[in-house]
């Protein structure tokens, strides 16, 4: 076999589906955000703005979590030595899932490496823990869930996208007394919306399902504590596993879940995905746990949140002005440096605008078509 062409034919496959990711060079400067250099590939250096980071509140630039990253670097040197299991679990984790599991109302949390990893390791778990599961999956989850759903060896059940009518259907056809889970996000990323959460807590309620709910893109930017959408709310004592990040919102890295103390310590106990990787270092825990206390609504500045907002509105106009079909969606208006969503365009379209845009001083990410699941 030519292993070469069939590399050649995977990523020119890519290409004709318009599928292919490039990276642009960018290095951000500290107490400039959202303003980073761009270093080009002919090595010239440029001056840009970037609309299409995770790092919401520049919480990543905060001072307050800068000096508490520094601290532990300085106490504890940079990595954290070990897996969960073998010396990785240190003062600075512990105090970090407490806060987490104090943000969300539950007995534990969970720490993970990334967001992507808690999704996946705990969806892919949950059917050891839980003989003959059925898991109800949003057709629009995160790949993360997907990825999680389908390596469980277990039952799944794809429902239309928040289509609640399709989501009883699937439940009412299944054994009464099989166990059920229905994973779903607050705020789905690619199209802007939110989820169902009091209608799907209802439907779990009443076929005696459990409940799984991606927080990702809500937690640090709803709710009274910053703890997301389910908060605001006032329904996160309905939901058994809440998923979260501390990348975005909070602007350090890592992920999480937070759930009953038993849920967890049998996540812990069985997930491979946490048991046979090395944790997160100490220095980055640290920070997480003071972003997660800054970002809290009562503490951040509300300046930051109305010129989000203000860019959102003026991306929507210039989008609509160019014959370009968008809409001002309610959920990234609050969340998202750019909160418009522009649709309609296909196939090398979106890195063609992504590149006039970057040579105009503003960083853009063209979004690849969805996979199914």
């Amino acid at each position: 076999m030519d292993y070469n062409e069939k590399l050649d034919a995977a990523i020119a496959r890519l290409h004709d589906e318009g599928r292919y990711r490039t990276f642009i060079d960018i290095e951000r400067r500290n107490g400039q955000f959202p303003h980073a250099v761009w270093t080009k590939p002919d090595g010239s250096q440029q001056d840009i703005t970037v609309w299409c980071g995770n790092d919401y509140l520049g919480m990543g630039q905060n001072p307050v979590v800068i000096e508490a990253m520094e601290e532990a670097l300085r106490a504890t040197g940079a990595g954290s030595g070990g897996t969960r299991n073998i010396s990785g679990t240190t003062v600075y984790h512990k105090q970090l899932e407490a806060e987490l599991a104090d943000l969300h109302g539950k007995e534990a949390a969970l720490l993970f490496t990334s967001a992507y990893i808690a999704n996946d390791a705990t969806l892919s778990t949950l059917p050891k823990l839980f003989p003959g599961l059925i898991i109800y999956s949003d057709a629009l989850n995160h790949a993360s869930m997907i990825e999680g759903v389908r390596r469980n060896g277990g039952a799944k059940r794809i429902f239309r996208h928040n289509d609640l009518g399709h989501l009883r259907e699937l439940m009412e056809a299944d054994d009464p007394a099989a166990p059920k889970l229905i994973a779903f996000e607050s705020i789905y990323s690619m199209d802007g919306d939110f989820g169902p959460i009091e209608e799907i807590c209802d439907l779990a309620d009443e076929f005696g399902a459990l409940t799984y709910i991606d927080e990702v893109h809500a937690v640090g930017m709803y709710g009274p504590r910053g703890a997301g959408v389910a908060e605001r709310d006032r329904l996160m004592h309905r939901l058994d596993i809440i998923n979260g990040t501390l990348a975005k919102a909070y602007g350090v890295m890592g992920g999480y879940i937070a759930a009953s103390a038993k849920m967890c310590d049998a996540v812990r106990s069985y997930a491979p995905g946490f048991i046979f990787t090395t944790s997160l270092p100490p220095a980055i825990a640290a920070g997480a746990a003071d972003a997660a206390r800054s970002a809290r609504p009562a503490i951040r500045p509300l300046a930051v949140l109305r010129s989000l907002a203000a860019g959102a509105t003026r991306l929507t106009r210039a989008a609509l002005t160019a014959g370009l079909p968008a809409a001002a969606l309610p959920a990234r208006g609050v969340h998202r440096p750019v909160a418009s969503h522009v649709g309609g365009l296909e196939g090398e379209i979106p890195p063609v605008v992504a590149r006039a845009t970057l040579l105009s001083g503003i960083a853009l990410q063209p979004l690849m078509p969805r996979r199914p699941f």
